[in-house]
């Protein structure tokens, strides 16, 4: 399965099997954690066989069946929620490549239980990754459509078009799908609305976006 392919097949899951992630995909997750982290400047890590890193209410929705999860932190900067959101999004992705199931806790995590696991300590964390073999495959939600969250000037080449359908399966805060993305020529914009988790969701909608529309075939503005 492609990265591609996985943009249609993963979905949220709250329930989980018992079963362990195996010591072939672990290593496979780190070297993925740590290829974003080192391009993207981040302190990303998996956190295998312990659930602290995942808040109360999260873990009341998923019955206490996760036992691994992805921390999303980074030192403070301007767009690091959006770097966050970016490689975040790749990982749910490559995640669903191995077989495996994820969902993104959001605001749901505990943040002085993930941040025992880091080796710094003067980050941020914004959100975890619950990760792991799930019961379901999880179901497509209510979605919006093209026209309610993209513009072009002009007639949409064929990768605008698929760029927007991609984007249209991106994970979003409370399922809002807050994206308006405009293309003119080659160049192209995204927002993605405001708010705690705005940042995450442009990052998750800039990756989801490149991965359907190419990004040799745009520029973002």
């Amino acid at each position: 399965m492609t990265i591609k392919e996985a943009i249609k097949q993963r979905h949220m899951v709250r329930k989980y099997t018992d079963k362990p992630i195996p010591s072939n995909l672990v290593e496979l997750l780190n070297a993925r954690i740590a290829e974003n982290n080192t391009t993207h400047g981040l302190n990303m890590k998996l956190v295998i066989g312990n659930s602290d890193g995942i808040g109360g209410m999260a873990k009341m929705l998923l019955t206490k069946t996760v036992h691994s999860y992805i921390v999303l932190a980074g030192k403070e900067n301007s767009d690091l929620d959006e770097k966050l959101g970016y490689c975040g999004a790749d990982l749910c992705l490559y995640a669903q490549t191995l077989g495996l199931n994820t969902w993104w806790c959001g605001g749901m995590f505990n943040g002085k239980g993930a941040l025992k696991h880091l080796e710094c300590k003067d980050v941020r964390i914004n959100g975890v990754i619950a990760i792991g073999y799930g019961q379901t495959q999880g179901v497509q939600h209510k979605s919006k459509t093209a026209a309610e969250i993209s513009q072009y000037n002009g007639t949409s080449p064929q990768w605008f078009v698929d760029g927007v359908d991609a984007l249209l399966y991106a994970p979003t805060a409370l399922n809002k799908q807050p994206y308006m993305v405009k293309g003119d020529g080659s160049k192209v914009t995204i927002t993605a609305g405001e708010g705690h988790f705005s940042g995450i969701d442009l990052g998750i909608g800039k990756y989801h976006f490149e991965v359907g529309a190419g990004k040799e075939n745009f520029d973002w503005e």
